[in-house]
């Protein structure tokens, strides 16, 4: 499966992903996956939902697993009728206003912390585009950050702050040793030749909510949410907001019509409009 998965040059983490879960599949019957089929495919999917409540999507990803497996790698056939997709619910994401963004990047446990939240919020960025991010995608003649191998292995340039430069200056400055190709080198005082994982810019992201006290869940990726719904809000154009997140469909950017408020207040109830008498 390794080599097939390599072979369609399937990203690391999407490989890793696949492979972890025939491993499980196969533990969970205690036979070599080869020997199982559908109806183990189907027990296995209502398994994850009932007994270890995994979300819609995340059951997506394994059933995809499974479908890649049986498919491609053994070349059985394989009637996606007998294994389809759950249903996905679709939840509007948490937006915190300006102010809410301020108080969470103030509220950074270290300055570190404080480079990376902002960072995610100046640039849009996901966790795992932030965590790979190198000196050389800092453009700083042209005000741009280059964005390379982002999701579906895709290149992108997004604004550079004229801020978030002052702040990544400062950063470089506090290294105790420059690092040679990463931002955001990762061990203890952040002077390893890997950089940083998702965890530590999750574990910022969530001490910095609660010094905060905010009292809304909050995630690396609601920081991306936020960057695109308050560039909608001061009238940014859907189809800038789609190339600056790296979308491939604008359907996947019109979620922020529905949160941003200027686009909420433009249209009032028709509440307003009716002759009540007050009371």
């Amino acid at each position: 499966m390794l080599d097939e998965l390599q072979r369609r040059n399937y990203s690391e983490h999407t490989t890793r992903s696949y492979i972890r879960t025939v491993e499980d599949f196969a533990r969970r019957f205690n036979r070599p996956p080869d020997r199982l089929g559908p109806r183990h495919v189907r027990e296995y999917q209502a398994e994850l939902f009932l007994k270890r409540k995994l979300s819609p999507g995340s059951v997506t990803v394994r059933l995809a697993a499974l479908r890649f497996f049986y498919g491609k790698t053994l070349k059985k056939s394989w009637n996606i009728a007998d294994t389809p997709y759950p249903r996905k619910n679709h939840r509007l994401p948490v937006i915190l206003s300006q102010e809410e963004v301020a108080r969470l990047i103030q509220a950074a446990r270290t300055p570190f912390h404080r480079t990376l939240l902002m960072t995610l919020y100046a640039a849009g960025l996901r966790c795992g585009e932030l965590t790979r991010l190198k000196i050389s995608d800092i453009d700083s003649q042209r005000m741009v950050i280059h964005v390379q191998g982002g999701k579906g292995r895709k290149d992108r340039d997004v604004m550079l702050s004229a801020k978030l430069l002052e702040e990544l200056r400062e950063h470089w400055h506090r290294l105790r040793r420059r690092p040679k190709v990463w931002l955001f080198p990762g061990h203890h005082n952040h002077c390893g030749n890997q950089p940083i994982d998702c965890k530590t810019v999750w574990h910022a992201c969530y001490q910095a909510s609660q010094r905060a006290g905010l009292q809304k869940s909050i995630h690396p990726h609601t920081l991306r949410h936020c960057f695109a719904t308050h560039l909608l809000e001061a009238g940014a154009d859907l189809r800038t907001i789609q190339i600056l997140l790296g979308h491939h469909d604008l359907k996947e950017t019109t979620v922020y019509l529905h949160l941003s408020q200027r686009h909420l207040n433009a249209t009032p109830s028709p509440l307003d409009s009716l002759p009540l008498d007050g009371r």
